[in-house]
């Protein structure tokens, strides 16, 4: 009896310790994602006022947990019945992602003028009180929760590439603990973003001296960080995106090997070299993807 239960202990904290190997993997590969979701989700909450900032956070947050026990399952289903599946989906959310960062660059330097436009409407649409405020913020939940539906099924398809050849136990504990710890990390970090200013122009009011400079420090910060966090954001996606076709195209992956390993024995620069390929694979991937979306719609429009 004794051996037997020695036996399960042993069982079980082997399970646990793959779970957290495998977490910690998972958590490292989905950075990317979590960077854009980030940025991104702090910018759909952008334009409402102050005091509905959080419940917003909240509504959204609520719909990435209804968007992960869909997409959860769904993932543990293609492990079960089609694991032939997991490497096509990895290499699809590998070029989204790459598309995506393209998009991002391609929008910011095309078409500037458009946002700094559509961000004066905007301005202009919340001080007219003829405006259906209680619309406008469901449209905001509405759309970042669209916009979440895709980033979280990129994260839980990298993280299946993963734990693809893993025992089903390993495979739910690990998703489900990425789905949570996303989710709470993501939405915690997007409400502290958001109130931000919030805590910067309450610490100005205050009579202390230290508390303004703070404040002050937090304001100026603010607008800073969204942006830091946008351009992070933007790289990540392609170091991410770009490393998935890179390992799932076995020649280009042993091509770049083959230079990184044929430079001089300095420290770090064949993994900066391999990490750059990865880079430029993945920008040329989202220009050919962009090219080829782009070129469709304009059939479409035709």
């Amino acid at each position: 009896m004794a051996s037997t239960l020695l036996a399960l202990l042993d069982d079980i904290a082997t399970l646990l310790d793959d779970v957290a190997v495998l977490s910690k993997a998972a958590a490292q590969k989905t950075t990317g994602v979590l960077g854009d979701d980030l940025a991104l989700n702090a910018q759909q909450v952008s334009g409402i006022r102050a005091e509905r900032e959080l419940p917003v956070v909240w509504a959204v947050a609520k719909g990435s947990m209804r968007n992960k026990a869909i997409l959860v399952p769904a993932a543990l289903a293609i492990s079960a019945f089609a694991p032939w599946v997991v490497l096509p989906l990895l290499m699809l959310g590998g070029a989204y992602l790459c598309f995506e960062g393209v998009e991002k660059l391609a929008h910011k330097f095309l078409h500037k003028a458009e946002d700094d436009a559509d961000h004066a409407q905007q301005v202009q649409a919340l001080s007219d009180p003829a405006v259906d405020l209680v619309a406008f913020e469901q449209d905001k939940i509405k759309g970042a929760i669209r916009t979440d539906f895709i980033l979280s099924a990129e994260i839980i398809v990298i993280t299946l590439g993963l734990v693809a050849g893993s025992p089903l136990l390993t495979q739910v504990m690990v998703l489900s603990g990425i789905a949570v710890l996303m989710t709470v990390g993501v939405y915690g970090l997007v409400g502290a973003i958001v109130k931000l200013d919030d805590l910067g122009l309450y610490l100005s009011g205050k009579a202390e001296s230290w508390k303004q400079s703070l404040g002050g420090l937090l304001l100026a910060a603010a607008p800073r960080l969204m942006k830091t966090l946008a351009v992070v954001g933007t790289a990540a996606m392609f170091m991410v995106g770009g490393g998935i076709l890179v390992h799932g195209l076995p020649p280009v992956h042993h091509a770049i090997e083959h230079v990184a390993q044929a430079l001089p024995a300095v420290p770090a620069l064949p993994w900066v070299v391999s990490t750059l390929g990865e880079v430029l694979v993945g920008i040329a991937c989202g220009a050919v993807v962009l090219a080829v979306v782009e070129g469709v719609g304009k059939l479409r429009q035709r």
